[in-house]
């Protein structure tokens, strides 16, 4: 039997959140390149210089199942839109900030660029809601793909828009920001999905809690959770550790760039793969990969341990992610989808942001050998879990 291919208008929709999703990471990229040194540059106290960053993280934690909450409400083009209003407003306002030296309104603009990134999160989700179920896979990895382009375009935005409006440095990089969100806010305007009326969204279906408990919905959120997070922790950790090696920021920078290049190019492949093998075999093969990278940084602190392994961690991520995404749409009905999206997105951004937090303080206080061997932990733990659905639970449901 041929594979139906997909229709014109899943394709058109696919081809738009990947394009966005490549703008919006690109604008992200920038910020993670900026945020840190603009406040570094505007803070009285430096030890405030990665507060605004913090803010942005616990914004687009907060804002995460109000955001699936309203697009299960009026839909996915009026989310985005406004997902992409806020982006642009707080690019403007860290502009405004910049340019009048307010450390404070500088973190304002973060917690309004955390809920733009709160909205863009699905739209990978929005790929597989109007996707048939044998293109849903490759929908959704076509839409996280986009992030190729994000790995080259962010930095190189980033450098240019540096000293865009020298003297005032930084500032640039803001505008470029709400330049791409402005431009990606037409864009999404030709996406066609569905309107919660006609798709049948509303609150009805099952509570929240019922669908939790199912062992999908829990394989599912655990590879999205550890995933993300176990990738975050070291992505994080490394750039600390390299510079206590010896390595420039330069290296840094190459190793992370590399890094994003193998969280998101594989995506091309991946839903394919994910149709071929299976979907819990591809997980499992992420959190092998994880661990291989474990690995290779417990092994040296050459600055090749250092790219393989993060370069490995990202492509672990991306099966991991991937994988779980996909699996998620099995554990709710059509009705039921915005609230258990909102519920995997919270538990996802909760357990990244956690990372995100304790990681420079825990390689500071326990090392980077510790920092490695903790994630054995989640990963430990994510393996036993598929393992037991797919050799124990599935055949028993099989035989009912």
């Amino acid at each position: 039997m041929t594979e139906a291919k997909p229709h014109s208008h899943e394709r058109k929709n696919v081809f738009v959140l990947a394009l966005s999703q490549a703008l919006s990471m690109s604008g992200m990229s920038m910020v993670m390149t900026a945020s840190a040194l603009t406040g570094l540059m505007l803070a009285d106290d430096k030890s405030l210089a990665t507060v605004p960053m913090a803010l942005q993280f616990v914004a687009a934690m907060i804002t995460t199942i109000p955001a699936s909450l309203f697009m299960g409400r009026y839909g996915r083009r009026i989310g985005f839109s406004v997902g992409q209003t806020f982006g642009a407003c707080g690019a403007l306002l860290a502009t405004y900030a910049i340019y009048t030296q307010s450390f404070w309104l500088f973190a304002t603009a973060s917690l309004l660029l955390g809920i733009h990134v709160a909205f863009w999160q699905y739209f990978r989700f929005a790929a597989a809601d109007s996707a048939s179920p044998d293109f849903k896979a490759k929908a959704i990895s076509y839409v996280l793909a986009g992030g190729v382009i994000s790995s080259f375009l962010g930095p190189q935005l980033a450098k240019f828009g540096e000293k865009l409006l020298e003297p005032i440095l930084f500032a640039g990089i803001y505008i470029l920001i709400a330049g791409l969100c402005i431009f990606t806010l037409f864009l999404i305007q030709a996406i066609r999905i569905p309107s919660p009326k006609s798709a049948g969204i509303n609150n009805s279906g099952r509570p929240i809690f019922e669908i939790m408990r199912q062992p999908v919905f829990i394989v599912a959120a655990m590879s999205g959770m550890f995933g993300y997070g176990a990738m975050t922790f070291v992505m994080i950790a490394t750039p600390l550790a390299m510079n206590f090696c010896g390595f420039a920021f330069t290296d840094s920078a190459t190793v992370i760039q590399w890094h994003v290049l193998a969280m998101f190019a594989p995506s091309f492949i991946t839903g394919s793969l994910i149709k071929k093998f299976g979907v819990l075999n591809i997980i499992l093969c992420g959190v092998v990969l994880n661990v291989c990278a474990i690995s290779i940084n417990l092994s040296g602190i050459e600055f090749l341990n250092f790219s393989i392994a993060l370069a490995t961690i990202g492509l672990g991520w991306n099966f991991m992610f991937i994988g779980g995404t996909t699996l998620l749409t099995e554990a709710y009905r059509p009705e039921e989808r915005s609230k258990v999206q909102a519920a995997n997105d919270f538990m996802v951004l909760s357990t990244t942001t956690i990372a995100a937090f304790s990681s420079g303080a825990l390689q500071q206080s326990v090392g980077w050998a510790m920092v490695n061997a903790m994630v054995t932990v989640p990963m430990t733990l994510v393996f036993a879990t598929v393992i037991w659905f797919k050799c124990i639970y599935l055949p028993k449901q099989a035989y009912k």
